[in-house]
């Protein structure tokens, strides 16, 4: 007999004009003129059913394997985010980047070069956009998240955004509708060094209140890889698939 690999090759190979779903939704009935007929019963004999049921469980298998892969790969993807976000956020926060420095400027009128003492505002500039970019990575990634754990760590890191968002926007940084921020780099460049300090440098700054929720978010999307069954679904720790408000309690 040749080989049944899925419903299909069944279908080809014998009776087409049969009703299996019987077969996934229970014991059907032996009567005169009931649904099981000689022709179900030789098929179960000669093992065809057998190849049948074989290959419909390992379709649905497949599935859930797929869905647990691509949950998997969503909480890889959060965690290397917000590893990232951690990264940029700790930089902002690094005494070297608010000290003066002796730096070469260049006459635009006159191209003579002069040492001048003051702050590397290109390097800030660097910091600040590569700080927005992965803050707004983390936004769009923990948004797909089905961990309780991460999306309420997000919740609070846009919640602290937004409470923050009048002095943000004296550098030239405002927040979206969608929780994302952008950058005026001009009004960024003009902006007064003590409320940059105040936001990016030293303890309980804006920047290490982000540090700080990027490691919890990276924290929360390690665990769920961890948690995810064989069959795609979550186990108890992290079981619910939470709205977009979290839950009650953030």
């Amino acid at each position: 007999m040749s080989e049944v690999n899925n419903f299909n090759d069944y279908k080809s190979k014998y009776n087409v004009n049969t009703d299996y779903s019987l077969l996934f939704g229970g014991t059907p009935t032996v009567s005169s003129g009931g649904t099981f007929s000689l022709s179900d019963y030789a098929s179960i004999k000669n093992g065809s059913y057998g190849k049948l049921l074989k290959a419909y469980y390992a379709k649905q298998d497949a599935g859930k394997i797929s869905s647990s892969k691509d949950s998997v790969q969503k909480s890889t993807m959060i965690k290397s985010g917000a590893d990232a976000l951690k990264k940029s956020a700790d930089a902002l926060m690094d005494d070297s980047l608010w000290e003066k420095k002796k730096l070469t400027k260049k006459d635009e009128t006159t191209g003579e070069e002069s040492e001048i003492e003051d702050y590397d505002w290109d390097k800030i500039n660097k910091a600040v956009k590569a700080f927005i970019s992965d803050y707004n990575d983390v936004i769009e990634q923990a948004g797909e998240s089905n961990s309780k754990g991460v999306l309420r760590n997000a919740v609070w890191m846009t919640g602290m955004t937004g409470a923050t968002a009048k002095t943000l926007s004296k550098i030239g940084i405002t927040v979206g509708k969608d929780n994302k921020l952008e950058l005026d780099e001009e009004t960024l460049k003009e902006s007064d060094i003590g409320t940059l300090k105040v936001l990016f440098n030293g303890y309980n700054s804006f920047a290490d209140k982000v540090s700080v929720k990027a490691n919890s978010i990276s924290n929360a999307a390690a665990g769920s890889i961890g948690t995810y069954k064989s069959n795609g679904k979550y186990s108890s720790v992290l079981s619910e698939l939470v709205s977009s408000k979290v839950d009650e309690e953030i």
